[in-house]
């Protein structure tokens, strides 16, 4: 990697749920359609979610331009994290960060950080690709908190 920043996307929401409970929709792989924005089908889930090394199949994109990929766990830590490689081939792939902070007995803040790692998407990494990743993930976690704090079933 050469010297400069690479712009980051990254988004914060403070969700009135413990962190055990957020982490417990994040340890539910077949809700990932539920929250994660563009993701319109999970096909399938390891066993082994949220595991490292487990993946979820997914299909994202308005069909018939949808299109089949996997995501990932790179990395995890019960009740406070989760970093995920999400693929998007032949589109790219994302390295996507969850971190549960706690605020209160039953709110967390969660920290989400994106980018892109591999594929074209790359070369989109810029200002306003940041602003679009960041309306995105507000959304995203919007939809996490709901399914936290228990206003939308899984």
């Amino acid at each position: 990697m050469s010297g400069y920043a690479v712009p980051v996307s990254i988004t914060k929401r403070t969700i009135n749920a413990a962190p055990e409970r957020v982490f417990a929709v994040l340890s539910d792989g077949w809700t990932y359609s539920d929250w994660v924005v563009g993701t319109v089908h999970i096909r399938d889930v390891d066993a082994a979610w949220p595991q490292v090394g487990s993946r979820l199949h997914h299909k994202a994109g308005p069909w018939p331009f949808s299109l089949k990929d996997t995501t990932t766990v790179t990395a995890v830590d019960p009740d406070t994290g989760l970093t995920l490689r999400a693929g998007l081939w032949p589109l790219g792939e994302a390295m996507v960060q969850l971190r549960l902070e706690r605020v209160g007995p039953e709110r967390t803040r969660v920290v989400m950080r994106e980018e892109f790692e591999s594929g074209p998407l790359v070369g989109l990494r810029n200002k306003v690709n940041d602003v679009i990743l960041h309306r995105r993930n507000a959304e995203a976690l919007s939809r996490l908190a709901d399914l936290a704090e228990g206003r939308r079933s899984s």
